[in-house]
């Protein structure tokens, strides 16, 4: 049977539906019911007004956000979706802290609902650094449902692999 690499971490019952699907050729058709639209967050100028959105209306006392754009490498070169930054520099007898996010820009014609969770991921890195319960609570307050997106994510990603490798 196939490696599900996206899908390590789950069960090997949700594994083995997961490749049922894929014999079936019924991801694609499951995924399609489920997240039909897209979304009109093209640029980075969009995805910035985007994230600071999500940012005022869940993480007012957080850090301000500096730059948030879509990276072309990330998924290829960091097998990242989502990466955030805080690059520290001194400016006269000041410490300036500037903080990034970058979203691969696959995101650029997935579903509304990836995009969302991939943002919220890393909107959460700015209160919670590590993963962990509280880092998830977060995630799940900001996007009720994130941990079923996050697995539908995967499937996602695992179907977009599948279909690298038939062309």
């Amino acid at each position: 049977m196939s490696h599900l690499k996206y899908l390590t971490g789950y069960p090997a019952a949700l594994q083995e539906k997961v490749r049922k699907l894929i014999a079936e050729d019924e991801l694609n058709a499951y995924l399609a019911a489920r997240y039909p639209n897209t979304h009109d967050v093209q640029t980075d100028r969009a995805l910035y007004a985007y994230c600071a959105e999500l940012k005022r209306e869940h993480l007012r006392s957080a850090e301000q956000i500096d730059k948030v754009t879509y990276d072309s490498k990330l998924d290829v070169v960091r097998h990242a979706l989502g990466l955030h930054t805080s690059i520290s520099r001194v400016q006269g007898g000041r410490l300036k802290a500037k903080k990034e996010i970058r979203i691969a820009s696959l995101f650029k014609s997935a579903a509304p609902e990836f995009l969302k969770m991939v943002v919220v991921h890393e909107l959460a890195h700015l209160k919670e650094s590590d993963h962990n319960k509280a880092f998830y609570r977060l995630c799940e307050f900001m996007q009720p449902g994130y941990h079923q997106i996050e697995f539908d994510l995967r499937l996602y990603l695992t179907q977009r692999e599948l279909e690298k490798k038939q062309t």
